[in-house]
């Protein structure tokens, strides 16, 4: 047999190539000429698995004791859940979540930070200070730092919150640390403006919120900060719903009440004409694994989050230590492959609040900090 170390560059930078995260973050440690193409930018371009194998993360959120909180990483490639150190926020903070690539505080102050670095960074104050938003992240195109956009939530002043307020639109620019005001949510949306009700998705440059049991949907334009007509989109027997950005089509993904019983259903959305169409049904038995009994109410405290190819549904009571599966949309021929997620690696607390999102991974920011340093390191116990 060839030793690894006679392989020419090329043919590492290949098999690396098909190698998950975790592993290449330990082999980027084993000498310098891996670590150099492990972290070089065109083997970030070679490796195309964190767009299309978003990450699964979960933060448990105790309300009485930090020492409680626990944060926890699920990898698809590798089928194996990490143990991330806890979050830390600035004191009197409020309202956590998370999108694609970023941990977010947005009461009182506006803070954000990379997944697994920890840097926060906090902008200039939001015009309406808010808990529970919807918020996406974009590239503006003009510079690295990221563009936010916050829609609704409830009014945050000091301790004290305004659920009738239809708050601004807000659009954060990086280059001037500064807040747009646009247009606010419909009025159609005035029973529920928070993410408790709605769930959202950024797809081709268009900001859609969708409301996860109203079934209204509308979409801001990124380009001409205009809201487009509030729709109706909800397929027969639809009891709740949550609407996903799945790489190249809207999906809609929730639980449906059919001859047969529920069953948890996707549909593929033509964003033209929101008209939809069933793609997948979810296997009986997964579904019923995330529950115990036969009680009325069992499908409440699901939830659903999606990105890339892949699409996560959870518990997020305790009682089962938060149990999820995944569907794999097929980038080839679009059929759906569904299967378990392993359990958390106990011991599991009981969370008053859980903060859950799917993001991308790049492996090249955790390789690299932003003076170009090595934080391997700091992130290896993640892995161990």
């Amino acid at each position: 047999m060839t030793a690894m170390s006679n392989l020419s560059s090329d043919v590492t930078e290949l098999i690396f190539s098909y190698l998950p995260i975790p592993t290449l973050i330990r082999a980027s440690t084993v000498c310098k000429l891996w670590y150099s193409i492990i972290s070089s930018s065109t083997f970030s371009q070679l490796s195309t698995q964190s767009q299309k194998y978003p990450w699964f993360f979960l933060y448990g959120i105790h309300n009485t004791s930090s020492n409680f909180n626990q944060s926890f990483a699920f990898d698809p490639v590798s089928n194996l859940w990490f143990r991330l150190p806890s979050p830390t926020f600035p004191s009197q903070s409020s309202s956590f979540l998370g999108v694609d690539g970023f941990f977010l505080i947005t009461a009182p102050f506006f803070t954000f930070s990379p997944i697994l670095k920890r840097h926060l960074h906090s902008t200039s104050p939001l015009r309406f200070s808010r808990i529970n938003p919807l918020v996406g992240v974009f590239d503006s195109g003009s510079s690295s730092p990221p563009s936010f956009i916050v829609v609704g939530g409830v009014r945050f002043i000091g301790n004290l919150v305004d659920i009738e307020d239809r708050l601004a639109v807000e659009i954060y620019n990086p280059n001037s640390d500064s807040w747009l005001l646009c247009p606010p949510l419909p009025a159609d949306f005035r029973s529920g403006n928070s993410s408790q009700s709605l769930s959202s998705a950024l797809f081709k440059r268009r900001f859609y919120v969708f409301g996860i049991y109203s079934c209204f949907i509308s979409s801001f334009d990124l380009h001409t900060h205009l809201w487009s007509e509030v729709q109706t989109l909800r397929p027969p027997g639809v009891v709740f719903s949550f609407l996903i950005s799945c790489m190249d089509r809207l999906v809609l993904a929730g639980i449906c009440n059919g001859p047969l019983g529920s069953s948890f259903n996707l549909w593929k959305i033509e964003e033209a004409t929101m008209e939809f169409s069933e793609i997948a049904i979810m296997p009986h038995d997964l579904l019923y694994g995330l529950f115990d009994g036969d009680e009325e109410d069992k499908f409440a405290s699901l939830k659903c989050v999606g990105l890339g190819n892949l699409i996560y549904v959870f518990n997020e009571e305790y009682h089962k230590k938060y149990p999820a599966c995944i569907c794999e949309i097929s980038s080839e021929d679009g059929k759906c492959r569904w299967r378990k997620v392993p359990q958390l690696p106990s011991p599991v607390n009981k969370f008053h609040k859980v903060v859950s999102f799917s993001s991308t991974v790049s492996l090249h920011s955790i390789l690299q900090s932003e003076g170009g340093g090595d934080v391997v390191a700091p992130l290896q116990p993640m892995f161990d």
